[in-house]
């Protein structure tokens, strides 16, 4: 690193690296950022750090601050694309037809809209904005957003216990200065204080937030540091899965929903986001079944879809934006700024053109499904081949391609438990936690509730922390 960040001759001092190698994971699991290594019937549990960087990461402070003056933004977008039945139909008309994971969401999207509605709606929103940041050809840097997630989005817990690891690593580095510009961070005070406001308007003591979870977690500390957050808070959580609520969830005449006899006010999804965490049947049955209660749903179904890589790829197209703030110029052009080039695959002329595009040049693209959770994604040769597979199918119009982010790399060392510590060109990936509460039409709280850096090898082309490939990082500010 350089040009503000750790210097390279600190970097590459060998007896200092190897003395903090074991402080470092010390530190981390001393200050609890830690995951679950084995978690299954046949396996004894393990605990251990969660991996993360040696020393935080470069960032330039100007494209840092214009992310985060941009999430209240994106907040109140996501929102008002929840509110718009008519955009959604029109923007996943496509997907939906091709992309059964998509289908299904849309379809209990659709039962719910014909139902009547509660006169005045308790809507919260928990999301994480990522970008990059992109090198023109001059060196200069711009904010990209990848994606916007509605769903689970994670590591709110975590990354609020990293800013001390670092602290201590660079006071024992003697880097003084460096170990001021770590910011500080709590991104799960900030999502619990949304959940709390959610539960507190719903308006009942007796009832509970519920996490909907999977059987096997990997990340649940990340969970327990948000439901921490609200038992000081004096309110009750539970942690359910989708079997759960198939066999123990009832609605009342007022759609209040039982799960095991306990009145839910708040369903928080931290699972659902993927085909595969719906094992059965049942389990559409009972995301129905929340999702036409009047409990408070993170995300209810109109903001899950407002999150999928078609709405993102809609939203670029000329005066899109304009729909949703017709009064607002400077929003919208706040947040194009942060819009790369996104491109339709849908049949017809303008698909084509895409298709052509990506063949020709597959190196600039990425090929994206409508799915979350890392390691989605296609890209290089790899585009020529599903791409000029699918060419002439409507399947290909369950994608999207987007302009390939050129990073600019820095070097640091990722530790990973089990693997030996290498210095490494790293890229990395901002995130911005996003929390909003809307009752009727009144936002009552809007608010970016903090910052997630992860950082990979630039060896490695997708994938985040879960997916085994990014590690938990702290921006370093220049």
């Amino acid at each position: 690193m350089s040009a503000g960040g750790i210097p390279e001759d600190v970097l590459r001092d060998d007896n200092l690296i190897k003395g903090l190698e074991e402080l470092a994971k010390d530190t981390a699991v001393m200050h609890g950022v830690v995951m679950r290594t084995k978690d299954s019937p046949n396996c004894p549990e393990v605990v251990s750090y969660a991996p993360f960087t040696l020393f935080p990461s470069p960032l330039p402070k100007t494209l840092f601050h214009q992310a985060l003056e941009a999430q209240t933004h994106f907040n109140r977008l996501i929102d008002r694309i929840s509110q718009s039945p008519h955009f959604l139909e029109e923007a996943l008309s496509s997907t939906i037809k091709v992309d059964d994971f998509t289908a299904r969401l849309f379809n209990i999207y659709r039962q719910v809209q014909q139902e009547p509605q509660h006169p005045v709606p308790i809507v919260l929103g928990l999301n994480r904005s990522d970008y990059m940041l992109d090198q023109s050809l001059d060196g200069t840097m711009s904010l990209k957003q990848i994606e916007i997630n509605t769903i689970a989005a994670s590591f709110g817990g975590l990354t609020s216990r990293t800013p001390d690891i670092h602290r201590h690593i660079l006071k024992v580095a003697n880097r003084l200065e460096e170990r001021q510009r770590i910011l500080d961070n709590n991104p799960a005070a900030g999502l619990a204080k949304g959940l709390s406001k959610a539960w507190e308007l719903y308006g009942s003591e007796r009832a509970v937030v519920m996490f909907l979870v999977e059987d096997e977690q990997r990340n649940i500390y990340d969970h327990r540091y948000v439901e921490n957050e609200l038992w000081l808070r004096d309110i009750p959580v539970i942690r359910r899965q989708f079997e759960d609520v198939c066999r123990t969830g009832s609605l009342d005449q007022n759609k209040r929903l039982f799960v095991g006899g306990q009145e839910v006010a708040v369903v928080y999804y931290r699972n659902g986001y993927m085909p595969q965490n719906y094992k059965s049947e049942q389990s559409w049955e009972a995301r129905l079944l929340m999702e036409r209660s009047c409990a408070v749903k993170c995300p209810d179904i109109s903001t899950h879809l407002a999150g999928t890589k078609k709405v993102q790829q809609e939203l670029a197209r000329p005066g899109v934006l304009e729909r949703f703030f017709p009064d607002e110029p400077e929003t919208t052009a706040r947040l194009r700024a942060t819009f790369t080039g996104l491109y339709t695959l849908d049949m017809g002329e303008e698909g084509e053109r895409t298709v052509d595009m990506a063949l020709a040049a597959p190196d600039r693209y990425v090929l994206k499904p409508q799915r979350e959770g890392g390691g989605n994604n296609i890209y290089g040769q790899e585009i020529c081949s599903v791409l000029g597979s699918m060419r002439d199918s409507m399947e290909r119009t369950a994608y999207i391609l987007m302009d390939k982010v050129q990073p600019r790399p820095a070097s640091n060392y990722l530790l990973r438990p089990g693997a030996p510590l290498r210095l490494s060109l790293c890229l990395s990936e901002l995130g911005m936690f996003g929390a909003y509460v809307r009752k009727g039409r009144e936002m009552v709280m809007n608010e970016c509730v903090g910052h997630l850096l992860r950082t990979k090898s630039s060896e490695h082309a997708d994938g985040g922390v879960a997916a085994g490939v990014a590690v938990l990082d702290n921006p370093l500010l220049i």
